[in-house]
This record gives C-alpha cells, sequence and structure tokens, in this order.
C-alpha cells in the first residue's frame, strides 16, 4: 500500500498516485490501459485562471477545467455558501411536492438572466441529464399539442450533447456510435456548419456565407426526407465546443430559426458551453440572436463547483405540458441539490456583481481576440478563430502553395496538447484543432502569457514533428 501522507503537505508523492489511480480509477474517454503505462498528471491546487501539480507546477488552464470554471478557482465565496447549505440542509429531494429554500431561490435568479419568455427550470446534474429531459420533454410537448407522431429529433454530425445514451445519440460523433451501436432509433443528423475543414475544400465558387446557408438548408432537406409531421425537434449547439470550437457562418442561424419557425419544429440550443458569459453575453443564443424554445445548461452554471445542470423551458413548450400531461414522470434523486443550487446562487452573484460577461464582451475578449488571431502567423496554424473566450487554431502541415492537412488526423494535435502542458499551457485537441476556453477572470496579462506559451508550443510542435518524420 502507498505510504501515508505526510503531515507537512497531506499529500503523498506523485508517483503513489499515479499508481493508485493506475491500479482502480477508471477515466472518462480515456485509453486506460495507455494512461496507467504514462501515469496520469496529479492536479492538487488551482487558484484564479492557475492549476498546481502535487509537485508544484504551475499551469495556466486555457480550459477552465472542462469547459466550466467560469469564476475561476479559489472563490471563497461558493465555498462559503455550500459550507453554510451542507449545515443547514445537506439534502432534501425536490419529488412528492417539496422543494428549498436555495432550489425555489436558484430558479428564480435564473428566470432573471434566461433570455425573454423562459420562466421554467428542471435540474439535473449535468448536460448530458439535460438532454436527456429534452428528449423526453419535447415529446411529451408534442402529444400535448395533439401531434403525437412528432417523434424524430435532428442533429449534427461531429456535435456533443453528452455521453449518455440518449446524449451521445442526439451527438453526432462517430466513434462514440461506433463504439456502442448508437444512435437509438428516432435521431437524425445532418452536416455541420464548419467552414474550414467542409466548406474551403468545396473550391473558389462557395463563399463562406453560402456554405452557411447549404448546411442550414441540410436541415430543410431532412425535414422533407422525414415528413415534417414526423419531426419533434432540432437540436444543436451555438458554437460547437468538443467538436473543435466550430463557429457557424453568419448566414447559419438566422437560415437555422426561419426553418424551424416556419416547419413548426421545436428549436433547441444546447448552451451547456456556451452559457454564461462565454461567448460575451448571457447566452451564446443571445450572441447569435437564436430564439430557442429548449435550452439546456450546465458547467458555468456552478462553474463546476459542484456537479449541476439543468433545462431552461419557455413558456411555449411550458405551458402546454403543465396543462394537458398532468404529471411529467422523469426526474433524479439530487435534482434540485441544496448544496449545488447554493453554489449556483453564489456563482450568479460573482458573474454579476463582477460584471464578468460583459468583460468578456468589451474588455478581455477582445483583448485576446486580437492576440490569438495573430497566431495564424505561425507556419503550422491553418485558422485561427474566436468569439468571446472561446477559440480554435487549426494545425495544418503547410500552408503554401495550398493548405495541407496532416494525413493521420489528430496525431499532430494529440503531440500539441502534451507539449502544451509541458510549456505550462492546458490546451485541448480535438482531431488537428487546439482549442481554449480559460476562465472569465483572464487578466490581460495572463492572457498574454497564454498566447506566448501557445506559440512556444507551436514552435515545439514543429521541431517534433521534424524529428518524426512527419513534417518535411
Amino acid at each position: 500500500m502507498p505510504g501515508a501522507p505526510t503531515a507537512q503537505s497531506n499529500l503523498r508523492s506523485a508517483a503513489e498516485y499515479q499508481a493508485m489511480d493506475a491500479a482502480h480509477h477508471w477515466h472518462p474517454f480515456t485509453d486506460t490501459g495507455h494512461l496507467a503505462k504514462k501515469g496520469a498528471r496529479v492536479i492538487a491546487k488551482a487558484k484564479g485562471c492557475w492549476l498546481e501539480t502535487v509537485d508544484g507546477e504551475r499551469i495556466l488552464d486555457g480550459m477552465a477545467g472542462l469547459w466550466c470554471v467560469n469564476v475561476g478557482y479559489g472563490r471563497e465565496e461558493i465555498v462559503e455558501a455550500v459550507a453554510r447549505q451542507m449545515r443547514e440542509l445537506p439534502f432534501y429531494n425536490t419529488f412528492f411536492q417539496t422543494t428549498h429554500p436555495p432550489a425555489a431561490e436558484f430558479a428564480a435568479a435564473l428566470a432573471e438572466v434566461a433570455p425573454e419568455g423562459f420562466n421554467r427550470i428542471f435540474f439535473t446534474n449535468s448536460g448530458s441529464e439535460a438532454n436527456d429531459t429534452v428528449f423526453r420533454l419535447a415529446r411529451v410537448y408534442w402529444d400535448c399539442m395533439g401531434k403525437p407522431s412528432k417523434k424524430i429529433f435532428i442533429g449534427r454530425k461531429n456535435a456533443y450533447h453528452g455521453s449518455t445514451v440518449v446524449g451521445a445519440s442526439l451527438g453526432g460523433m462517430g466513434a462514440m456510435h461506433g463504439q456502442s451501436g448508437l444512435p437509438i432509433e428516432g435521431i437524425e443528423h445532418i452536416g455541420q456548419p464548419w467552414w474550414f475543414g467542409e466548406g474551403r475544400t468545396m473550391g473558389p465558387g462557395v463563399s463562406e456565407d453560402g456554405f452557411g446557408l447549404m448546411r442550414a438548408r441540410e436541415l430543410e432537406a431532412k425535414i422533407e426526407e422525414i415528413g415534417e409531421e414526423n419531426v419533434c425537434a432540432f437540436i444543436a449547439e451555438p458554437i460547437q465546443g468538443a467538436g473543435g470550437v466550430v463557429i457557424p457562418p453568419d448566414s447559419y442561424w438566422p437560415e437555422i430559426q426561419r426553418i424551424c419557425d416556419e416547419r413548426e419544429i421545436l428549436l433547441i440550443v444546447d448552451e451547456v458551453i456556451c452559457g454564461f458569459g462565454r461567448t460575451g453575453n448571457w447566452w451564446g443564443s443571445d450572441t447569435f440572436n437564436i430564439k430557442p424554445d429548449l435550452m439546456p445548461i450546465a458547467k458555468g452554471m456552478t462553474s463546476g463547483y459542484i456537479p449541476m445542470g439543468g433545462l431552461m423551458i419557455s413558456d411555449k413548450v411550458a405551458e402546454p405540458v403543465i396543462d394537458k400531461a398532468g404529471e411529467f414522470f422523469h426526474g433524479y434523486t439530487y435534482s434540485g441539490h441544496p448544496a449545488a443550487c447554493a453554489a449556483g446562487l453564489a456563482n450568479l452573484r460573482i458573474l454579476k456583481e463582477e460584471k464578468l460577461v460583459e468583460r468578456v464582451r468589451d474588455d478581455i475578449g477582445p483583448y485576446l481576440q486580437e492576440r490569438w488571431l495573430k497566431l495564424v502567423d505561425h507556419p503550422l496554424v491553418g485558422e485561427a478563430r474566436i468569439r468571446g473566450l472561446v477559440g480554435a487554431l487549426e494545425l495544418v502541415k503547410r500552408k503554401e502553395p495550398t493548405i495541407e492537412m496532416f494525413e493521420e488526423r489528430g496525431r499532430a494535435g494529440e503531440i500539441c496538447r502534451d507539449l502544451s502542458v509541458e510549456h505550462g499551457l492546458v490546451m485541448r485537441h480535438v482531431g488537428d484543432a487546439m482549442i481554449i476556453s480559460p476562465p472569465l477572470t483572464l487578466s490581460e496579462g495572463e492572457a498574454d502569457v497564454l498566447v506566448e506559451r501557445a506559440w512556444q508550443t507551436l514552435d515545439a510542435l514543429a521541431d517534433r514533428l521534424t524529428r518524426d518524420g512527419l513534417l518535411s
């Protein structure tokens, strides 16, 4: 057995934690056998935008945990709110005609910052559960509207809506579908609005806006194929996050909105990543002027301090279900957990009092954007894109005379991810896209460090790829 923690640090060595982890911990989205041999990175502390390993190495967290630590690490206001709630009421369920103060207060507080026409929230424990709730509620809605045949959902290829059976089915990740026989029946997919990877290669006759319209109109074609009387909803993220920060052309969302409105299709906008200020507005829907009917939320909801998710429900959907469905046979033991609601309330207060959403829109967002976009000057970067505090770099083998992608997709990105951490910066890779989503509290100085370390990582990547014969 590993030795006991020392009295001075209360921590074991990195090697001891790695051994325990390798023997007993099965990580999400991980090649467990490979990681067991390599050894996991052991993060012991965090403050502001910075992580600290058990060995004392400081790393700038360019991913805000996993898109979620919007207000930064070490916020005592959230810690104290949770501790106080745990002393008063550590848990009670919201089944059986019962509520408690933090659930009622947090629901009301969320309604205050929600888009117009959204006054109800169904609490879950994650974004995945929120999208399972979407699947159930949207179908019940059409039953209540006297159109029970409207059952089929349409999503997008390479989209991510969670990893539960329903969430993974709504998403369009081929690897997830191939490994577990998904999607389930009743879910279809159309193309994603990824200009750099799919539109740019269509030739000089296709503009970015033209491509956006083309991809949006795939929804119309799919509705025609299935039959409008059978289509329940279209689900999409304002910006595809885990799909590689795919920011759609300006033409895309207005056309999607038109199609859903004209075709009587529910529009579900997955705000799990884009919500709570990430794009410079409270919601990605605000950034792209989308009018959704349902909005799954999570991540920035508590800034990751306690797991929580939810579904924001428009009055359009809520009222007929409340009037006609009677009991909605759906819920989770920890829906509206008191401590999670307390964390969420404290998190909302910080976002409002420190004007972090406005700061992303008017201050740190434009500051980082100006510097991030200059990374396109690096020989390995084919495109740099960013909106608010979420961005990506597309790694390419060469840019002249024309852009050439790497033959083995994802290999360069994986190497770059590891080199990034060696240079003191967390970036995530999706294929050969390097993505960032730092805390909304990022300072201008930290933004400079982020971009500087990203450039250093790209230089190190060029050296490594050349040595490995992957770059000539």
